[in-house]
């Protein structure tokens, strides 16, 4: 048994297995993001060095939504998509808010006016114009 593997056993850092489970692209992304209050664990804010073990309840903001997830795995390397959604499950609420919250934004997008066409040369200067007025 080897130094890594004890320390898989004890608990992995949050950030290396936010990062590991495919929530973050980089570690320092995932980093930023608990020191930036987006994470929470266990219902209390933590640390990016703050240990994790199985069972640990995660509260996960980002921009496509807000996850509540229990950790069933540890892992510190980051593994193929389909190995790291085995790392934890989603509970039925955040599922379901997620999913409404998809729906309702893609509504507001067919709602908001768009245009028939580019605008031609002549339209851009004007809204460049428009812009600078409104900076002024």
């Amino acid at each position: 048994m080897t130094a890594a593997d004890t320390d898989t056993q004890e608990g992995v850092r949050l950030d290396k297995w936010l990062w590991a489970a495919r929530f973050f692209k980089t570690r320092s992304l995932a980093h930023k993001a608990i020191d930036g209050g987006k994470i929470r664990l266990n219902g209390q804010n933590c640390k990016p060095s703050r240990l994790v073990a199985q069972g640990d309840v995660l509260r996960i903001h980002r921009d496509d939504g807000e996850y509540t997830v229990t950790i069933l795995g540890l892992n510190e390397q980051r593994r193929p998509a389909k190995e790291a959604r085995l790392l934890y499950e989603e509970s039925p609420e955040s599922l379901a808010r997620r999913e409404l919250e998809h729906s309702q934004r893609r509504l507001h997008a067919y709602s908001a006016p768009h245009p028939e066409r580019r605008p031609d040369k002549k339209a851009r200067r004007q809204l460049i114009r428009m812009g600078r007025h409104d900076h002024d």
